[in-house]
């Protein structure tokens, strides 16, 4: 990908090594800091490809600054942030982690919002012939692989996990689990033939046309998918960075949220 999240990716990747041994903007040309101005941003990896586009537009609407990013699983992106990783703003795919950094006094209380849902989907290659239409027929014995997050770093696998307890069947389909370390690592390992079938969310479905949606989870099986956003209190641009997430509260964001998949909080 482009330069602008190599370097926040160089060291959350050393970090997490390490441990594994609103604002509607309306005028363009707003220069908010004198010289450049550099937010450092830790998000989910579902949210990758809306941030993306998303980020051009702030940039070009808020000049001399740039918009950097680290992509990846929640827990990782916690991990490294309570290590001491650099990052002015964490955006996560669940409470969970929010909650931690919370409890651990590294956010801005203030600045914490429920900002998007998200819907738990059921993927199979385009290819397959297993005529999967539903999460109880993973149980089957024609499904070999099934693909989901890691239950206790990546936020789709602990949904994944809760739906899977909730329909009684966890035990019988567990030794098929392939484990991805996000919920792309899941994606791809669909899109490979690698995964019989894979959970992720309806967003990450959206955006591959190697994969199919064939099942839907119903939300009283899972936890809400909720991605709240915040700004850290160790930013070195609070400026910058509460700019930032109030931008992403806009009515333009909000399209583009919309665009690719994702429900706005309430």
């Amino acid at each position: 990908m482009k330069r602008k999240h190599l370097f926040v990716f160089l060291i959350g990747f050393v970090v997490t090594f390490s441990l594994a041994a609103g604002l509607q903007f309306l005028t363009p040309r707003i220069s908010l800091t004198q010289g450049d101005a550099i937010v450092l941003v830790s998000a989910a990896a579902s949210l990758q490809d809306a941030l993306e586009e998303l980020d051009s537009v702030f940039e070009t609407s808020y000049s001399g600054t740039t918009v950097n990013y680290n992509f990846g699983s929640s827990g990782a992106l916690q991990q490294q942030i309570e290590q001491g990783a650099p990052a002015d703003i964490f955006f996560s795919a669940a409470t969970k982690q929010m909650d931690a950094l919370q409890e651990k006094n590294l956010i801005l209380p203030d600045t914490r919002r429920d900002l998007l849902t998200n819907r738990l989907v059921l993927i199979v290659p385009n290819n397959s012939t297993l005529g999967l239409t539903s999460f109880s027929q993973l149980s089957g014995n024609n499904v070999r692989r099934i693909a989901i997050g890691e239950p206790r770093s990546v936020p789709v696998g602990q949904y994944s996990e809760e739906l899977f307890t909730k329909m009684g069947i966890l035990s019988q389909i567990k030794t098929k689990f392939v484990l991805g370390n996000s919920v792309r690592n899941v994606l791809a390992a669909v899109e490979s033939g690698n995964a019989d079938a894979g959970i992720v969310y309806a967003t990450d479905a959206k955006i591959s046309d190697k994969v199919k949606q064939v099942a839907t989870a119903p939300e009283n099986m899972h936890s809400p998918i909720v991605y709240p956003i915040a700004v850290l209190k160790s930013s070195k641009n609070l400026q910058v960075a509460k700019t930032y997430e109030q931008f992403l509260s806009s009515n333009e964001a909000k399209t583009i949220f919309e665009k690719f998949g994702f429900g706005i909080a309430q």
